[in-house]
């Protein structure tokens, strides 16, 4: 399995607990205690996506994932912060970042989109179920949002955006989305951009440091080149993905599509793998029974709801099939 720095976990039980949130309980589900974390040391991703999407269930506050942002500090980036730093422009510095995106906190994809007088930073968001969306997607833009405002205060220099663009329709609360980053932001767009000017990005940086800047890419060099010793399968990545829905999972072609995939190009990876997505559906729901029968007192038929069964005898059929017996006895022993 792939893994990274469990600070960007710490950095969001954090701030949720100092927003008056409570993120122990689901913590404690996966095993896991903020006291007993480890900043030094390193989480699965599949699993701090499971822990994510628990988390979105639990919250309140609708602007909680934006106001996170606020809690994820320039020193946890490493030295990727002074590789970005040490570029000659700000144009540079994005096209960086871009280039070691695997070494941010980020479940969204970045690239840059040149225009003629407008460029924008665009993040592609992870799918996930509309209250994690959300919930998750405000997270890496506000999170993105205060990594560039923080290095702009340590070099003294102002790039700021012109407009917002978030992918998911425009909520209540959108009048605090403009005042936090004081810029109009444009709801129910495909995927989140940042729109910045032309002239800003071809500022110089004073903090410019050609050998340095050698130097701190030789580090994150070495930091990619480790998480790409990964040896998670196709099949684990599947799995991964499928764990973060409930009530209904989407189908092969849609999860083909946030993989980067065509469905034939799945299938016929799984089948060389030795597994069909029938099979790692499945597998997902059989989990996430588990999980529900272990951890809640649900009874059966709100938990056959949250696998996608519309009738309960279907999932007490389906569960007896893997676990040979009912979710009754699985939940009494």
């Amino acid at each position: 399995m792939s893994t990274r720095s469990i600070l960007g976990l710490i950095y969001m039980v954090q701030g949720l607990k100092q927003m008056g949130e409570d993120p122990e309980p689901v913590l404690a589900r996966h095993g896991l205690s903020l006291a007993q974390l480890d900043p030094s040391t390193r989480i699965e991703r599949s699993r701090e996506m499971r822990i994510y999407a628990d988390l979105a269930d639990t919250i309140q506050d609708p602007l909680v994932g934006l106001r996170l942002g606020g809690f994820y500090g320039l020193a946890g980036y490493g030295p990727l912060i002074m590789l970005l730093m040490t570029c000659a422009t700000a144009y540079e510095a994005f096209q960086v970042g871009i280039r070691y995106q695997d070494l941010t906190y980020l479940f969204g994809t970045l690239r840059f989109e040149p225009g003629d007088k407008l460029s924008a930073l665009v993040l592609k968001p992870m799918p996930m179920t509309p209250r994690a969306f959300r919930f998750r997607v405000d997270g890496e833009v506000s999170g993105t949002y205060k990594l560039v405002r923080d290095m702009q205060v340590t070099m003294g220099v102002d790039i700021h955006a012109e407009r917002i663009d978030m992918p998911y329709p425009r909520p209540p609360e959108a009048p605090d989305y403009e005042a936090y980053f004081s810029c109009p932001v444009r709801f129910g767009e495909t995927e989140a951009r940042f729109w910045l000017r032309n002239e800003h990005l071809q500022l110089r940086l004073p903090s410019a440091d050609p050998n340095a800047h050698a130097m701190y890419r030789a580090m994150c060099d070495q930091q990619l080149v480790a998480q790409a010793t990964s040896t998670e399968t196709l099949a684990e990545r599947v799995l991964t993905h499928l764990g973060l829905f409930s009530g209904s999972y989407p189908g092969a072609e849609e999860v083909a599509r946030a993989l980067g995939l065509s469905e034939r190009s799945l299938r016929r990876a799984l089948s060389e793998e030795g597994q069909s997505f029938r099979d790692l559906l499945a597998q997902a729901r059989y989990t996430k029974a588990q999980h529900l029968l272990h951890h809640t007192t649900l009874p059966v038929e709100a938990i056959a709801q949250q696998l996608g069964y519309a009738e309960s005898a279907a999932f007490i059929h389906a569960f007896q099939r893997w676990a040979g017996m009912s979710p009754s006895a699985f939940r009494g022993r």
